[in-house]
C-alpha cells in the first residue's frame, strides 16, 4: 500500500512539474526570443551607424596628394572624387574620353586604395556648349561617349558638372581670417559689380536656358540608357551676373525648372546645401523635395555664413545652416550616394595652395560629418 502511495505520489509530482514547464514554455520562449531580437538590434545600430549607409567621398582636384590620400585612407575615406587628368597617368596625347585613358585614372586610383566614384568637372562641357557656339554638336558628342566609356571601363555613374561659362566658382578674396585666425574664402559682390565685359560680351539668361535644353535633350536620354546621372551643381555665387556672363542656376524655383525641361532619373542635382542656403532656402525641405524624386545624386556637405551677395565660407560647426538637421534630411530620404565635405576653412600649419581644400581642414569636416552620421543612425535604428 505504502508502495502504491510513493508510486502516485511521483506520478503526481511529475505530471505537475511536465505542467507546470508547459505553462511556462511560452513565456521562457517569449523572453529568450527578446533577448536575441535586443541583441540583434543592437548589432543592427552598430552596423547601420557606419556613414548613414553614404558613400563618404573627398576631393582631389589637386592630383593625388599622397599625404591626403594616406589621411583619408586612415579615416576610411575611401571614395574619391576627381576629373580625367590624362597628364596624371603619362598619358599626355589621349583624350579624356579615350577608353584607354579612362580606365588608366581609373587603374591609378584603384592602385593607392581609393575608389574613384564621381566626376567633377567633366570634359567636352565648355563654352562651346554652353554658349551655343559653333562646334557644339561635335562636343556634346564627344561628351556622350564620355558617359559611355566612363561608365564601361571605370564603372562611375555620377558626373558633377554646373552651367557657368566663362566664369566659374569666383571668390573676391581667399584668404580671409576666420575663426582663430583659420582662412576662408570669401565674396562680395561690391567688389566686382563694375568689372569689365569678357570677350563674350553680354550673355542673357534666355541664351543659356535655350543651351542647356539643347544640351539635356541630346544627353539625357543616352545617360538614362546606360544608368548615367548627371547632377547639376549651383551656380557659385548665385548673383545675377558676373562680368556680363548671366547666371541661372541661382535659385531652387530654377532647379526645379532644370529637372523638368527633360524628366528623368538621369537629370538630377548635386545638393551643394552651402548655396542653396545662400539662396536663403530652407535646406532640409530641399533636401525632401529632389530627394523623394530620386534626384539627388551628390552631395557637398559645406556650411556658410551670409547671402548671395556677401558671404564667407565657415567652419562646419559654426554657420547658419543647422548641420544636424541637414544630414538627418539626407539619411531620412534614404540617400546611399557619395557625400564629400566642401570649400573647408585653411587651418594653423597648412598651405592655403587650394583654399577651400586644405588637408587639415578637410579631416575636421570628415570627423564632423561622421560625428554626425552615427548619431543620426544610432538614434533612428
Amino acid at each position: 500500500m505504502k508502495d502504491k502511495r510513493r508510486d502516485f505520489i511521483r506520478k503526481s509530482a511529475a505530471l505537475a512539474a511536465t505542467s507546470f514547464m508547459g505553462s511556462m514554455a511560452p513565456t521562457i520562449l517569449t523572453r529568450a526570443a527578446g533577448s536575441a531580437k535586443k541583441k540583434d538590434s543592437a548589432l543592427n545600430a552598430v552596423h547601420m551607424a557606419k556613414d548613414g549607409g553614404m558613400q563618404m567621398s573627398e576631393a582631389y582636384f589637386a592630383g593625388m596628394q599622397e599625404q591626403k590620400i594616406a589621411l583619408t585612407k586612415q579615416m576610411d575615406v575611401l571614395g574619391a572624387v576627381s576629373g580625367i587628368n590624362t597628364q596624371m597617368v603619362g598619358m599626355t596625347d589621349a583624350r579624356p574620353f579615350d577608353p584607354q585613358a579612362i580606365a588608366a585614372v581609373k587603374g591609378a586610383w584603384d592602385k593607392v586604395g581609393l575608389n574613384f566614384n564621381v566626376i567633377e568637372g567633366p570634359p567636352c562641357l565648355s563654352e562651346k556648349t554652353k554658349l551655343g557656339l559653333e562646334g557644339r554638336d561635335e562636343e556634346i558628342a564627344n561628351f556622350i561617349t564620355f558617359m559611355k566609356n566612363l561608365k564601361q571601363y571605370a564603372g562611375i555613374d555620377t558626373i558633377c558638372y554646373n552651367w557657368m561659362p566663362v566664369i566659374g566658382w569666383y571668390r573676391t578674396n581667399n584668404a580671409k581670417p576666420g575663426r582663430g585666425g583659420a582662412l576662408v574664402t570669401a565674396f562680395d559682390y561690391e567688389d566686382i559689380k563694375n568689372a569689365p565685359l569678357t570677350k563674350y560680351g553680354e550673355v542673357s539668361k534666355d541664351t543659356l536656358w535655350a543651351t542647356l535644353e539643347y544640351f539635356l535633350k541630346a544627353v539625357i536620354p543616352e545617360a538614362e540608357k546606360i544608368g548615367m546621372k548627371l547632377a547639376m551643381h549651383p551656380d557659385d555665387p548665385q548673383v545675377d551676373s558676373i562680368k556680363g556672363i548671366s547666371r541661372i542656376m541661382t535659385t531652387v524655383d530654377n532647379f526645379k525648372k532644370m529637372v523638368d525641361l527633360v524628366p528623368s532619373p538621369s537629370n538630377g542635382i548635386t545638393m551643394c546645401q552651402g548655396n542653396f542656403s545662400l539662396m536663403g532656402a530652407d535646406i532640409p525641405a530641399v533636401v525632401d523635395y529632389f530627394g523623394k524624386r530620386k534626384l539627388i545624386h551628390f552631395v557637398h556637405f559645406r556650411n556658410v555664413r551670409g547671402g548671395k551677395f556677401k558671404f564667407e565660407e565657415t567652419f562646419h560647426d559654426e554657420g547658419q545652416i543647422d548641420m544636424y538637421a541637414a544630414m538627418k534630411a539626407y539619411y531620412d530620404i534614404g540617400f546611399k550616394g557619395p557625400i564629400r565635405p566642401d570649400h573647408v576653412p585653411t587651418m594653423a600649419g597648412d598651405s592655403n595652395e587650394h583654399p577651400g581644400y586644405s588637408i587639415i581642414g578637410t579631416l575636421y569636416a570628415l570627423g564632423y560629418m561622421r560625428g554626425l552620421m552615427e548619431s543620426i543612425s544610432k538614434n533612428n535604428a
